[in-house]
């Protein structure tokens, strides 16, 4: 019997749920960065999705202007 190999990618771009989920905030809060502090997205008519190293850039830059602070 021939196994089988699953092959687990990481999602490039991550829906506003998943970013909630992600850093542990709510989905209003995930919209409130979005809109007001410059949280990168991507749109694809109305869907709204975040990419994955975006996200990952975005934190960092914020935490180097809190600890420069």
């Amino acid at each position: 019997m021939e196994s089988v190999k699953i092959i687990s990618t990481p999602l490039l771009l991550l829906s506003v749920p998943e970013v909630a989920k992600t850093l542990g905030l709510g989905r209003t809060k995930v919209y409130q960065l979005i809109a007001c502090e410059g949280l990168p997205v991507v749109r694809f008519g109305r869907a709204v999705r975040v990419s994955a190293a975006s996200l990952q850039q975005w934190i960092e830059l914020r935490e180097k202007r809190e600890l420069s602070a």
